[in-house]
């Protein structure tokens, strides 16, 4: 059965409306007049069977709902656009498309990537993050990493490496507030991540310390927030390595208790067992592997 789509032009500058945040900006993006886009919009609205914008002041900004919508849309436009790349006869570079947590891209795997591109300098690698509280799989991509292993036979998948986790602090923080044992904590600020409990705890009790409680605690959504509170001396908190060895060599980093190590997390690579497997990608998985090996041997 044919599939049932709104008028595609319309979806097209609605979704440019949605992420500039109006109509005249939509405009100034895509060269069309305040009129036009108006007028796609109301199509639109029309096929839809209700609003999607409300005037404020002078401004048409789009709904709550529109706002769900666009996001949608805008991922099925980047799928597409990655399909037609990756299988249209135009493309003239080769491209791995990785989806990768937003710490593991920004802290160990995107400081790396100038290796690979030494190795392959033909090859794009394109990363998108996910968040470590997002469930499932989206978006397109080659391969996929991920600390949770989908064990539903669609994948192909691969340990890189396992973390241990232990206290990190600014050198500034730990200057000001020298810590000789595990118990001296408790007069420090301890800087927790929702999205990921039992830190402390962990490593409180793998240091024999279990029954401690700070006197004062910040809390913050995602790690990469509470890495940039550490380097900004606002407390400590409980790093995780090798994912921040690059962090702890520049100096940005100390690990005051090193040799108090709780067990972390591990990171998998997860490649669809249906897809394309270019010998580039091979490359690609060979050499991430290898990266995972090194920095744990």
């Amino acid at each position: 059965m044919p599939h049932k789509l709104p008028p595609l032009n319309a979806l097209r500058i609605f979704e440019v409306a949605v992420r500039a945040g109006s109509y005249s900006l939509a405009a100034r993006e895509l060269n069309l007049t305040h009129g036009a886009v108006s007028r796609q919009i109301e199509i639109l609205e029309q096929w839809l069977g209700q609003p999607l914008f409300r005037r404020e002041g002078r401004r048409m900004v789009p709904t709550v709902h529109a706002q769900a919508f666009g996001r949608e849309i805008s991922e099925a436009f980047d799928h597409i656009g990655a399909a037609s790349e990756l299988y249209g006869r135009i493309a003239t570079r080769k491209v791995i498309r990785v989806s990768a947590p937003a710490t593991f891209a920004m802290r160990w795997l995107i400081p790396r990537l100038d290796d690979f591109h030494r190795l392959q300098p033909d090859v794009d690698v394109r990363v998108s993050t996910a968040f470590s509280n997002e469930s499932g799989l989206h978006g397109a991509f080659d391969l996929a990493i991920r600390r949770t292993i989908e064990r539903n036979g669609q994948f192909e998948v691969e340990p890189i490496f396992s973390e241990t986790q232990t206290v990190i602090a600014s050198p500034s923080l730990l200057a000001r507030t020298p810590l000789r044992d595990p118990q001296d904590l408790i007069d420090g600020v301890l800087l927790y991540t929702e999205t990921r409990p039992g830190t402390w705890e962990a490593w409180l009790r793998e240091a024999g310390f279990d029954s401690l409680r700070p006197l004062r605690m910040l809390r913050f959504d995602h790690f990469f927030v509470t890495l940039q509170a550490v380097v900004d001396g606002l407390g400590f908190a409980i790093g995780t390595f090798p994912t921040l060895d690059m962090d702890r060599q520049a100096g940005r980093i100390v690990t005051p208790f090193d040799d108090i190590r709780a067990t972390g997390s591990s990171y998998y690579l997860l490649v669809p067992r249906d897809g394309d497997k270019p010998a580039h990608l091979r490359a690609f998985v060979d050499w991430l592997l290898a990266q995972g090996a090194a920095g744990t041997a």
